[in-house]
């Protein structure tokens, strides 16, 4: 799939950089598909400056765009059958600076699939503009980790291994600590 998006935007050079915002949007949309591949696209076509730009620009509209579609999906029928879980309930129905944290919190840690956070936060109770502000910072900065890991990677380095691990590592540690305090 990278190959085939990596051939397209050099076919349509014109409208390279708001057809690769597009992939963004579409790959935030279907949840899972971890967009790595398109930040790594973006650092070779554009460079690593306005390759990070585009990335984020992109980052950022796909995941308001999806929180939105996801709420008027799936909201309704997620809200039906809650009630057989109360875990994720009690997860889905934060609200205020407790949701606002949680979204920032899982945006700063990098190679989380980001439709996944957008999925559960559309899923729940919180409003769009607060979605939206803890998205986009929480975004920025996994953003820029993942273009110098990328970037590394790109370029072969040894040291992009340790920080991939270590980010993994670390990100992982966060989230089952966090989840065993509740």
């Amino acid at each position: 799939m990278a190959e085939t998006i990596h051939s397209f935007l050099i076919e349509h050079q014109t409208m390279a950089i708001p057809l690769s915002i597009l992939f963004n949007i579409l790959i935030s949309l279907a949840a899972i598909i971890p967009s790595v591949f398109l930040t790594a696209i973006n650092i070779s076509l554009f460079g690593i400056t306005t390759g990070t730009l585009i990335s984020i620009a992109g980052e950022v509209l796909g995941a308001i765009i999806s929180f939105y579609l996801y709420r008027l999906g799936f909201q309704n029928i997620a809200q039906k059958n809650i009630d057989k879980y109360p875990k994720v309930r009690k997860l889905l129905y934060v609200q205020g600076k407790e949701a606002f944290f949680l979204v920032l919190s899982f945006r700063l840690i990098p190679f989380i699939p980001s439709g996944i956070v957008t999925l559960f936060a559309a899923l729940g109770t919180m409003s769009i503009l607060t979605f939206s502000i803890a998205s986009t910072l929480g975004k920025i900065p996994a953003l820029l980790i993942e273009v110098y890991s990328t970037y590394q990677v790109i370029n072969g380095t040894s040291e992009a291994k340790w920080i991939i691990t270590i980010a993994g590592c670390a990100g992982l540690f966060y989230l089952w600590k966090t989840w065993k305090k509740k």
